[in-house]
């Protein structure tokens, strides 16, 4: 008998209901609503407008339940770190909750290592230094509106929609581990931390697992969408986390992946947290996924790039899609010009065309001449990016890999795949492209006992996606080596330390 699972997938730009049918070993989707999703400007400050995400939810799940009264499961995931404010007594949100790229961030992590070195954060959480990461943001909180978080429980942007459909107060594990404020080896919030930061212990709530069912579809929005009591379940909350589930693996190979999308996520499954100095210079983060798993990965900004320089140009009159991006960059001149992909430079929304002819400018590159040149500056710095990330994770976890899978939005981008298979000089292999729908709907059955576990969930996925294989161009070996130590060179200068 089919089991259907609906999925709500929220991401930085745009969020998805999809309904997955579990039938005979293989799982098939189908998107029956999408909207935008994006930063609330106010005053200067980003925000998310929550209430608007919390009607997109349930428009979503009236128009799931119109052709599938029958649905088995309910679960969220969206990207990491941001957090919502409720207060106990309402059940109200205190303020609506930031955007993780608002600049009230900028400097604070500096004050925070004035209280607590670096070393110590990250021996203690294990995760990645990002200004964005929760730690921070509820530092700048707290500094701000410190008010905020009187009688208050905070709940992550996925924890803060299950609330919304069951009224659960929890946090789920694979969320909370993105926050800077977990213990990877505990599998806990680290109390001494959050004390010595300043921040109130109590705000932050019980940990869940992932794939463990939930407190049922809440009953007055039962009556208002005149269905059941559909159980909502757990799932890796963090999109991440579902996308890694979702990767097409055998137990028995080594094996190595990037989640690509907004960000790209390049990592490894791992037993037990790394928290060397070494993983933290690279720099690796100790992140949880399914199974008590340890997603030890980097973070490295991904078709954010493009997405930005589409919406630019865009803006300004050129009406490009990115199949015509992607055409423009494969006419370009390949490994001409580079930049950072992680500079803080192009964390923000803004004009990206022309902060990388700044940045190329800076560092004695030279400017992109055109369109098609700093398009395909994107492209190779990404794919070299792709490189220099994965040797540091072979050097770390002293391992080779031999191939890697790529999962993601950013599997459509062939110019991207091949580029990423010719830098690496191995294998590539792309797919399936609703990997988070895909490990959320998954979770969801483990969680229900129609899936034994992960090992078999990666089989279905096998059994019902195409998988597309990249084969690296050996003739371009050499350009591409010489590619990447003028890339070292230049993420090594950077734009910050040589221009302004």
């Amino acid at each position: 008998m089919a089991e259907k699972y609906l999925t709500f997938d929220l991401g930085a730009s745009s969020g998805r209901a999809i309904i997955c049918t579990l039938n005979d070993g293989k799982l098939e989707l189908n998107e029956v609503h999408r909207f935008v999703n994006g930063p609330l400007e106010k005053n200067g400050t980003l925000y998310w407008d929550f209430p608007t995400i919390c009607e997109e939810i349930k428009t979503g799940l009236k128009k799931a339940l119109l052709n599938n009264p029958d649905i088995n499961g309910i679960a969220v995931d969206t990207w990491g770190v941001d957090y919502v404010l409720f207060d106990r007594s309402t059940g109200k949100i205190k303020r609506l909750p930031y955007h993780y790229r608002d600049s009230r961030v900028n400097n604070v992590i500096d004050r925070v290592f004035k209280k607590i070195s670096k070393r110590d954060i990250y021996k203690r959480t294990g995760i990645q230094f990002m200004s964005l990461n929760t730690l921070y943001q509820l530092a700048a909180h707290n500094e701000q509106y410190p008010e905020d978080f009187d009688n208050a429980i905070m709940l992550f942007m996925p924890d803060a929609l299950t609330n919304y459909l069951n009224g659960e107060l929890t946090c789920e594990y694979s969320i909370a581990s993105t926050s800077n404020l977990l213990d990877p080896v505990k599998r806990d919030w680290d109390f001494e931390l959050i004390r010595e930061l300043g921040l109130p212990e109590e705000i932050f709530p019980p940990l869940v697992a992932p794939s463990t069912l939930s407190a049922p579809l809440k009953r007055e929005l039962q009556v208002e969408l005149g269905c059941g009591a559909i159980p909502v379940i757990r799932v890796g909350a963090h999109d991440t986390a579902s996308a890694v589930a979702a990767v097409p693996a055998y137990k028995e190979n080594s094996w190595a992946y990037i989640s690509c999308g907004t960000w790209a996520l390049l990592g490894a499954e791992i037993n037990n947290p790394l928290l060397t100095p070494e993983a933290e210079a690279a720099p690796y983060t100790n992140e949880g996924g399914l199974e008590n798993k340890i997603r030890f990965l980097t973070n490295i900004m991904g078709t954010w790039l493009l997405q930005e320089t589409k919406r630019k140009w865009h803006a300004d009159g050129k009406d490009l899609g990115f199949p015509d991006m992607a055409l423009l960059a494969a006419d370009a001149q390949p490994l001409k010009f580079f930049i950072d992909p992680n500079d803080a430079l192009f964390v923000a929304p803004g004009n990206i065309p022309e902060r990388i002819c700044e940045y190329c400018s800076n560092t004695g590159q030279g400017t992109p001449a055109n369109d098609g040149e700093i398009l395909r500056c994107i492209y190779d710095s990404l794919a070299l990016c792709f490189r220099d990330k994965l040797v540091k994770l072979e050097n770390i976890l002293d391992v080779k890999y031999d191939m890697l899978n790529i999962v993601g939005g950013g599997t459509k981008d062939t110019l991207l795949m091949q580029l990423a298979a010719d830098s690496l000089g191995i294998p590539v292999l792309a797919g399936p492209v609703e990997a988070t729908a895909i490990g959320n709907a998954l979770s969801q059955a483990i969680a229900s006992g129609k899936v034994k576990n992960l090992e078999s969930a990666r089989e279905i996925i096998r059994n019902s996606f195409e998988i597309i294989k990249f084969i690296p161009d050996g003739n371009n070996k050499a350009a591409w080596d010489a590619g990447l130590q003028k890339f070292s060179a230049v993420c090594d200068q950077g734009y910050q330390k040589h221009g302004n």
